[in-house]
């Protein structure tokens, strides 16, 4: 039923596809829903997600930090035999002919800049799913804010290993509330497929439309996807960042 209804929505086989989920939504095993996506997608296309570190306090190691944060299938996708994930704290996963490729190293301060996974995925053509989620939790759009070159930034840390020693990195991330990204349902329209798969509301669309989409908002306002000042502390933080 899975597969038939990811097919429905429009996955289709042989492309590359960023699945950021919430397995309270679908009603399915973790193991059964990655079966189906696996399935969808086919022998030749790529499954991604994301990986990223639970704990900045540790240093990041790609075969044993979890990623409870992201949801048990993505915690569950990165343990499956022959599945990639990157070693950066911002790490993300993935099985298919592209899956080196879009795990390859990429840089700790920009965790989805051009040169990320979220990244690659949108130069391949890719497509995303969000399924029992919404926008606010679209990394895509982040590679949009990057190609902007917007100035808001968060103070993040992360803990990494130099010379065989844990270094705190600290750094200012393109980040905010994410919860004005919701206006990319309005924005793209009929570039954007609903549905349901198993019990949860879906969206699928092209990496490339949703990063077009914003970047040609965030070229007329740099700050579209921020809160007014004084509504939104994660977005006022990051309105002083761009001025630090």
């Amino acid at each position: 039923m899975l597969i038939e209804e990811l097919r429905s929505l429009g996955v289709r086989p042989g492309g590359v596809l960023l699945v950021h989920t919430a397995l309270s939504k679908v009603g399915s095993s973790p193991g059964g829903l990655i079966e189906a996506l696996l399935a969808a997608v086919g022998p030749a296309g790529t499954l991604v997600m994301p990986s990223m570190a639970d704990d900045d306090d540790v240093p990041f190691d790609r075969t044993t930090m979890p990623c409870r944060a992201v949801g048990v299938v993505a915690d569950t996708f990165w343990r499956m035999p022959g599945v990639l994930r990157s070693d950066n704290p911002h790490a993300f996963a993935a099985f298919g002919p592209q899956a080196v490729h879009i795990t390859r190293p990429h840089p700790v301060d920009i965790p989805h800049g051009v040169d990320s996974p979220p990244g690659r995925v949108f130069h391949l053509n890719g497509s995303v799913l969000l399924l029992g989620v919404g926008h606010d939790c679209n990394t895509t759009v982040h590679v949009a804010e990057a190609i902007a070159g917007v100035r808001y930034r968060q103070p993040k840390y992360a803990t990494v290993l130099e010379n065989g020693r844990a270094r705190r990195y600290e750094y200012g991330e393109t980040d905010h509330c994410c919860e004005k990204f919701a206006l990319l349902d309005d924005w793209l329209g009929r570039r954007q497929q609903r549905g349901t798969v198993g019990n949860a509301g879906a969206r699928l669309f092209s990496a490339r439309d949703a990063v077009e989409t914003a970047l040609q908002r965030l070229r007329e306002n740099e700050t579209v996807f921020l809160h007014a000042a004084g509504a939104c502390a994660e977005c006022d933080q990051a309105r002083a960042g761009a001025l630090a």
